[in-house]
């Protein structure tokens, strides 16, 4: 694209684009910032100004944040529109500026939980108003450069905001909380004064529609099984905002990159927060560039190829734990991910039954539940088990090699199940949907059998109950026995 052209298609867009562009950053910014060091700070030791939680008990609170994060856009579009943007806007700023100032303020696990629940539900109740502004401030012409701004925008909170955050945490913990309280606080002025709604469709979603989409998609056993098959990816991204982190604090010395910086003249003192500095600055870097590559190419091809990519990047993390290596590991994984992601959503469209694309596209984040419940609960258990024990300890480093193999393994199942979906179950026929539901079917027996295994385990367990076993237990036993309905019913 020409420069005179891209100049002009920066001048096509209202100045509520660029206000909604700006409150992502923001936002972006409150949200990564805190989530480079969450995990570290939950697990430090309180004598290192932590609050001393257990890797398992952090990897749960984690992965049920992280899935109501994907799970609040379903009711937060439908709220958009039949309220208005800027009202659901300042009441989205002002929960979020709550659940980050309180958690930095309790110490309590239940209250941490709590507060950081509330942030997640006004950072879901954001994605959707600013993904409808931007989708109603643009058009056909300008859309994909539109969107582009906005992922930049996405990438350079994330780049910036940890960089922050190594300051901040010096002074003390807390001030990284106010920090991302301060970002959404600071949004709320031009929520009031500035931002004016776009303009909203005639017909507005009630939420009756937004149940019903929402039981016929997760009543489509073929849709429902590829979101399965891609979330294996998705278990390993999660790893980078907690077993990622434990290991560079427990395992990775970070003196050579230090000594590299000093050399320059720069203080630079490598920690957890740098782990998404990086991840964030390989796509701003790289993202033009990797697009151009597979801008022609086929979805499923590419989406292997992403994932294969970010495998390579896990493998590092199992060859070394020297930060070099660590590094590479973290960059190439994130080029992983920028290669398949975008595909991802072209293969959505392609999956999807031809008369109902639009509403498959917008429950297209599922992925994003499954990897976060199943990801931060399995990367803090196996943390927890297998290397908190070794730290420090002769043969960690293999211990360290076969917890890293172990996602390596599931990244691979991922790929494969990929390439066979696409094989045996892309095609929408009755065929297909009856074979997909028969696979489902199988999976959703497999929750309610875990189901019942983690509820007899958190009563009889142990000597007192373990009310976040039990806690997983429903979760299970909820999915399970309402996939198993859907199925059934749609035989």
């Amino acid at each position: 694209m020409s420069t005179s052209r891209s100049s002009g298609m920066l001048r096509s867009f209202p100045p509520v684009f660029w206000l909604a562009n700006v409150m992502e950053l923001f936002e972006r910014a409150a949200y990564y910032g805190l989530n480079s060091v969450l995990a570290v700070y939950l697990t430090n030791k309180i004598s290192e100004g932590g609050l001393g939680f257990t890797e398992q008990s952090v990897g749960f609170l984690q992965s049920l944040i992280y899935a109501f994060t994907y799970v609040i856009p379903i009711a937060g579009g439908a709220l958009a529109d039949r309220y208005g943007y800027r009202r659901m806007l300042l009441f989205a700023f002002s929960i979020m500026t709550a659940g980050y100032f309180i958690a930095g303020s309790v110490t309590v696990y239940g209250a941490v939980f709590a507060s950081l629940l509330l942030m997640a539900t006004g950072a879901g109740l954001f994605k959707p108003i600013i993904s409808g502004t931007l989708a109603r401030t643009t058009t056909e012409e300008n859309s994909g450069f539109g969107f582009g701004i906005y992922y930049w925008m996405i990438n350079i909170g994330a780049f910036l905001a940890p960089l922050a955050v190594s300051v901040l945490k010096g002074f003390s913990w807390r001030y990284v909380f106010i920090a991302s309280a301060t970002y959404c606080a600071a949004m709320m002025l031009p929520a009031i004064f500035l931002f004016k709604d776009p303009p909203r469709p005639e017909n507005t979603k009630r939420f009756r529609e937004v149940v019903h989409g929402a039981a016929m998609v997760l009543g489509d056993a073929r849709f429902m099984l590829m979101i399965v098959v891609y979330s294996g990816f998705w278990i390993l991204y999660f790893q980078t905002f907690g077993s990622v982190l434990w290991y560079l604090r427990d395992f990775v010395d970070t003196a050579p990159v230090n000594a590299f910086f000093a050399s320059f003249g720069v203080p630079l003192k490598f920690d957890a927060e740098h782990v998404t500095v990086i991840s964030g600055g390989t796509i701003i870097l790289l993202q033009v560039l990797v697009s151009r590559i597979v801008k022609n190419l086929r979805p499923l091809p590419t989406m292997v190829a992403g994932i294969v990519i970010g495998t390579l990047g896990f493998l590092c993390l199992a060859a070394s734990t020297h930060i070099w290596v660590f590094i590479l590991g973290l960059s190439v994984f994130a080029i992983g991910e920028m290669t398949a992601h975008p595909k991802y959503y072209s293969y959505v469209g392609l999956v999807a039954p031809a008369d109902k694309k639009a509403v498959y596209m917008g429950y297209a984040f599922l992925y994003g539940v499954i990897g976060s419940l199943i990801g931060s609960s399995l990367g803090g258990t196996l943390y927890g088990a297998m290397l908190k024990p070794v730290v420090g300890q002769p043969g960690a480093a293999a211990v360290a090699r076969t917890f890293w193999l172990i996602f390596v393994a599931l990244n691979i199942a991922a790929a494969v199940g990929l390439i066979v979906y696409d094989r045996i179950f892309a095609q929408d026929t009755p065929a297909t949907n009856e074979k997909a539901r028969k696979v489902m079917l199988g999976i959703y027996a497999l929750l309610l059998v875990a189901g019942l295994l983690f509820l007899r385990s958190s009563i009889w367990g142990g000597a007192e109950v373990s009310y976040k076993t039990m806690v997983q237990a429903v979760i299970m036993l909820i999915l399970g026995a309402g996939g198993t309905l859907v199925s059934l019913r749609k035989a």
